[in-house]
């Protein structure tokens, strides 16, 4: 695990600007650093052992050391394909997961990476050939960013703060981006809040040679050779069991103790129970949270059914007592290692829990994200799977989505199924709406800008069915909040997030899902919870979904309101930069305030971009 920078053919090339390159990554990396030139080819990384302590820094060589490799990440088939490599005369440098690529691609070439299983950033060079690929893993767990410059050259990171400390790397901001980001609470790549910086994107490898920027993708080829949809419930059951356990113990490679995040729910649970068996100790961590009303769900502390569970598995528990002042302290931190603007609240609990961890001497750690989007655990999808298409339409309203929670929930989906179907997909479980950020973004900045309701047109094709919905948040949702959430928060703290749930292998084995097997009843994972029923608590088993879920509305109208005015007055980044409408504070306090309708993310976007503004600002 580490962070990676470099360039090639760039004017400016040299070790002092890579150094502070890597000095801005340097969470990702603490333990050592590495450095790699080859002629206009220069790149580093900064290293968090966990595999190989002790010869496992980087690059990685092939044999001949005509291929150099710097990542960030884990080849978690490593061991299987180390084996088959040795068989065949292959002699290794180093007990480091990430050698096999280099003899990998010996044999291969880009193909390689096909052969992966795992989760990576990763930057090859091809000295032979003059060759550098960029690859990004099949889920999208790591992140990878570049530049192309205008003299023919690139830039690429890990992270945007080490990317703009190349002289370069353009600084202007990217407004269609930043309209984006309200609705969803992140930018969906390939684009970012940079003009000049894109994300490669997952699952995509780039390869930059004498020709320029050539793009491949990188085909999964993991997972069953069968359409589960397609098999028997038993057979589809005892499928979905070894997929999951298969995902589950593999991730648990590591050289250095593991934790897993234990929240009491189906999914924490699911992968606490296998890893427990497999391992000799487990540190689990949950959080306990005020016990305050959730609009969600009710009351947001679950931790006594996370320490009953502990104590039934015999894990390390630990439960991390926080309060909304602790997560009012952390909110620069959690804006600076967001790294693009970001305003997913639930990982403020990540944060914590992965600092608690780091400062206890974990630093890998299992989460059970991802389950939702691959087996359908969402609570929207049981009026995907009936209700909705039974319910009478009512006038369409621009605003109006799942966030009223002031309206009862028969009028909700009746308002629901007047929408198109990518209105309704944003509709479902995204936050502002095109009319909200139009009353709050200045006119002048923004004019012209592109819906974001067009990241949901291509999913559908006319064809309005619970399957398309449940895709799109897998393809959409998952990869852009959940994954991102888990690597920038873990990462923060020098931790190595792991989520088995992204497996390539669990990730095709989604895809072939009926909705049947997924919503069943009154059971949302119906396959997924009678895979794993032998080996967790009937309690468990049958727990709805809880999700942590911080009442952000509550804080801005109470303690947190101080923000809301800093947002938004005249003094603030947003205004300097003539971001805001005039009226946008008395915009902003009335959402608030609105009886019908939750617009508490909406508003914290802002408030975490005049953050990142101001974090930005110190990127030199």
């Amino acid at each position: 695990m580490c962070g990676i920078c470099g360039m090639f053919k760039a004017r400016t090339s040299n070790r002092d600007v890579l150094q502070r390159m890597l000095n801005a990554i340097i969470h990702r990396g603490p333990d050592s650093q590495g450095i790699y030139q080859d002629g206009e080819y220069l790149a580093g990384m900064r290293r968090l052992s966990i595999n190989d302590l002790e010869g496992g820094d980087q690059p990685l060589y092939n044999q001949s050391k005509t291929v150099a490799m710097l990542y960030n990440g884990e080849m978690y088939n490593s061991p299987q394909l180390r084996k088959q490599l040795q068989a065949d005369g292959v002699v290794f440098s180093s007990h480091s997961d990430g050698e096999v690529l280099c003899h990998l691609y010996d044999i291969h070439g880009e193909d390689a990476f096909e052969l992966i299983d795992g989760m990576f950033a990763c930057a090859l060079w091809d000295s032979k050939k003059k060759r550098l690929i960029l690859a990004r893993d099949i889920p999208g767990e790591k992140p990878l960013y570049y530049s192309l410059l205008s003299g023919g050259g690139v830039v690429f990171s890990s992270e945007l703060k080490g990317l703009v400390r190349h002289p370069e790397v353009s600084r202007e901001l990217n407004h269609q981006a930043l309209w984006d980001y309200p609705s969803f609470l992140w930018v969906p790549d390939p684009e970012t809040v940079l003009r000049s910086v894109k994300s490669v994107e997952r699952g995509t490898m780039l390869v930059f040679d004498e020709n320029g920027m050539s793009e491949k993708r990188i085909a999964n080829r993991f997972g069953p050779g069968v359409c589960i949809g397609d098999l028997s419930d038993e057979d589809a059951i005892s499928l979905t069991r070894t997929t999951v356990e298969e995902a589950i113990r593999s991730r648990l490679l590591s050289d250095v103790p593991v934790g897993s995040f234990l929240s009491g729910g189906l999914d924490s649970s699911i992968i606490c129970a296998i890893a427990s068996k497999e391992l000799s100790s487990l540190a689990t961590f949950t959080i306990g949270f005020e016990d305050c009303d959730d609009p969600y769900h009710g009351k947001a502390d679950e931790s006594s059914q996370a320490e009953h569970f502990a104590r039934v598995l015999g894990t390390n528990h630990s439960t991390i007592r926080v309060f909304a002042q602790d997560f009012r302290n952390s909110l620069r931190e959690f804006c600076k290692y967001g790294d693009q603007p970001f305003a997913v609240s639930s990982g403020l609990g990540v944060y914590h829990i992965s600092k608690y961890a780091k400062e206890n001497g974990i630093k890998v750690l299992l989460t059970g994200d991802g389950a939702d989007e691959a087996f359908g655990g969402y609570s929207w999808y049981f009026h995907l799977a009936g209700a909705l298409a039974a319910t009478p339409q009512r006038p369409e309203e621009a605003d109006f989505s799942f966030q009223n929670f002031g309206v009862p929930l028969d009028e909700r989906l009746r308002g629901l199924a007047s929408f198109s179907p990518e209105k309704r997909a944003w509709a479902w479980h995204y936050y502002a709406s095109e009319g909200e950020k139009q009353r709050l973004f200045s006119r002048d900045a923004f004019d012209g800008q592109q819906s974001s309701l067009r990241f949901f047109k291509n999913g559908f094709d006319g064809n309005d069915v619970p399957e398309n919905y449940i895709r799109q948040d897998q393809n959409f949702y998952f990869p852009y909040e959940m994954l991102r959430k888990a690597d920038r928060m873990t990462m923060a703290n020098s931790v190595e997030g792991r989520v088995p749930f992204a497996a390539p292998a669990v990730q095709k084995l989604a895809e072939g899902l009926s909705l049947q097997q997924m919503v069943r009843g009154d059971d949302l994972k119906w396959i997924l919870r009678r895979a794993f029923a032998d080996v967790l608590p009937q309690d468990v088993v049958g727990r709805p979904k809880h999700g942590f879920n911080v009442p952000i509305d509550n804080w801005l109208n109470g303690d947190w309101a101080d923000l809301v005015d800093e947002t938004f007055s005249a003094g603030s980044m947003l205004a300097k930069e003539r971001l805001i409408a005039e009226n946008a504070l008395s915009e902003a306090k009335s959402m608030l305030t609105s009886k019908t309708r939750l617009s508490g993310h909406s508003v914290f976007c802002y408030i975490m971009l005049n953050m990142w503004l101001e974090e930005f600002s110190t990127w030199k």
